[in-house]
C-alpha cells in the first residue's frame, strides 16, 4: 500500500469547561474493527519504538499525552508525522515500516489495532520488508 493511504484522522472532540472528551468508534472513526488496544509509556528520552512492519494489521496511533513522531516508510517513500494532540490519530495501513521516536517527557502512545497479537504478522528486518514490498509489486504477497 502506498504511504498516501496513511493519514491523520480527526477524532471527535467535545469541549466542556470541566474538561474535554474524545471518543473513538470502530468502523466509524477508524476504518477497521478494533481487536486490540495497547499503549507505551515511560519511554526514555532519545529512545525509539517500533522498527517493524505488519503484513495485515491496521493501526490507529494516538498521542494521549505529550508528543512523539511516527516515521512511516512504504519501501519507496518515507514520511514523518508529529503527533501531539489526543484528538488526532494516525491511521497506519498494513505493509508500512514504522518507527516511533522523538518522545517528549511523560508521553503516552495509544495504539488501536485491527488484530490480536500475532508474531507471524511482524516483519522485524528492514531488508526482509523491502523484499516483501518488491514481491507484492511483482504480483506476489508478503510472506
Amino acid at each position: 500500500m502506498p504511504i498516501s493511504d496513511c493519514k491523520i484522522l480527526d477524532l471527535p472532540k467535545i469541549t466542556d469547561p470541566r474538561g474535554n472528551l474524545t471518543f473513538i468508534e470502530q468502523n466509524r472513526h477508524v476504518p477497521f474493527e478494533i481487536k486490540r488496544i495497547y499503549y507505551t509509556y515511560d519511554v526514555p528520552g532519545g529512545s525509539d519504538r517500533g522498527a517493524h512492519a505488519h503484513k495485515n494489521l491496521h493501526q490507529l496511533i494516538v498521542a494521549m499525552s505529550g508528543s512523539f513522531d511516527v516515521v512511516l516508510d512504504d519501501g519507496l517513500e518515507t514520511k514523518r508525522f508529529h503527533l501531539n494532540r489526543s484528538y488526532f490519530g494516525l491511521y497506519v495501513c498494513p505493509m508500512m515500516w514504522r518507527i516511533i521516536d522523538n518522545y517528549s517527557s511523560g508521553s503516552v502512545c495509544l495504539v488501536l489495532a485491527s488484530e490480536l497479537y500475532d508474531e507471524a504478522d511482524y516483519i522485524r528486518d528492514y531488508e526482509e520488508f523491502l523484499s516483501a514490498v518488491r514481491a507484492s509489486k511483482e504480483g506476489g504477497s508478503p510472506k
